[in-house]
């Protein structure tokens, strides 16, 4: 393929509170682009503290695709985003404008970029036999279990995420292959377009953990908690396990709700869960190739983002 007959488009990737939309909205003022949000979390109305949604004047001033799209009792899945995003990469680039893609959810970033996987479809006695099992030995017993067979999903997986280790533990009893291998093994979808992957990392760990406790802390002061307790009432039929409430923090003020632990712990729960995303985020992008790293803690940053992006499309031309 010859990429210099291809439209160009971006990645802005990072972790949690590395600074992505600041850069994003940056960009802006500077460059024909537009932003299509890649947060699984963003996709949801109504959930605008928890999720550090954009407020109305960000918003304003830079509109991003693919925010407030579904109500928190839906669904919306990798395929949904994959679809969504072509179908808008394409309409902006033929406004004449680059698509610039940004976000922390990296496995939509990765069904985009190589396309989707042929995984089984969902066995619910398969799935029933795995939760009788788990309510014996516990999750992350499972989670042992699953490293035997695939230790490359379970190196990602933390012990308690029981949705996706049912998953690829159901994938495995199904298909008899690990759900690593499946993977990569895929059919690569190449993506149509000149892209530049930009990655904003952290230097520091430590300064990274202190901006997510920071900002843990200015969403409980925002009201986070009344944001919860309004959806619960708006929307009844959410539990710990919808789609929207396993979001960081939300499961949290959930169980904190319910009296399992007072305000305390559930500011410690909600920070060392948001920590723990951050990681997983930072393990997937060691994992891409191709990728411009740049550190989300430098003073700098939004102009070392527009330095890298104005040399990449030069030197296409």
């Amino acid at each position: 393929m010859n990429h210099q007959n291809l439209p160009t488009a971006i990645f802005l990737m990072g972790p949690t509170a590395s600074g992505k939309t600041g850069a994003a909205v940056a960009l802006m003022s500077k460059l024909p682009v537009e932003i299509i949000s890649v947060d699984s979390a963003l996709v949801f109305k109504d959930m605008n503290i928890g999720t550090a949604k954009p407020d109305a004047e960000t918003l304003a001033i830079a509109p991003h695709h693919l925010i407030d799209i579904i109500d928190p009792t839906s669904a919306y899945s990798a395929a949904n985003f994959r679809s969504d995003a072509l179908r808008l990469m394409a309409d902006i680039t033929a406004r004449g404008k680059i698509p610039l893609l940004v976000g922390g959810t990296m496995l939509y970033f990765k069904a985009l970029q190589e396309g989707l996987s042929g995984l089984p479809e969902a066995d619910p006695e398969i799935r029933a036999r795995l939760d009788a099992r788990a309510a014996l030995i516990g999750w992350p017993a499972m989670h042992a279990k699953l490293a035997l067979i695939d230790p490359i999903t379970a190196a990602r997986l933390e012990p308690n995420d029981m949705q996706r280790i049912q998953r690829a533990l159901e994938v495995f009893e199904i298909t008899g292959e690990a759900m690593s291998a499946l993977y990569a093994k895929q059919t690569s979808e190449a993506l149509p377009y000149n892209l530049l992957k930009i990655a904003l990392v952290p230097s520091d760990r430590k300064v990274l953990h202190d901006r997510i406790a920071l900002r843990f802390d200015q969403m409980l002061a925002a009201g986070f908690i009344a944001e919860v307790k309004a959806l619960i009432a708006k929307y009844p039929s959410l539990t710990p396990e919808s789609t929207s409430m396993r979001c960081v923090g939300y499961r949290q003020a959930l169980e904190h709700l319910s009296g399992e632990y007072d305000a305390a712990e559930l500011r410690d729960r909600g920070i060392f869960a948001t920590r723990q995303l951050a990681k997983r985020q930072l393990t997937w992008l060691r994992g891409m190739k191709d990728v411009v790293e740049l550190d989300c803690l430098n003073t700098n940053l939004n102009e070392f983002v527009l330095s890298e992006i104005n040399q990449f499309i030069t030197s296409e031309y």
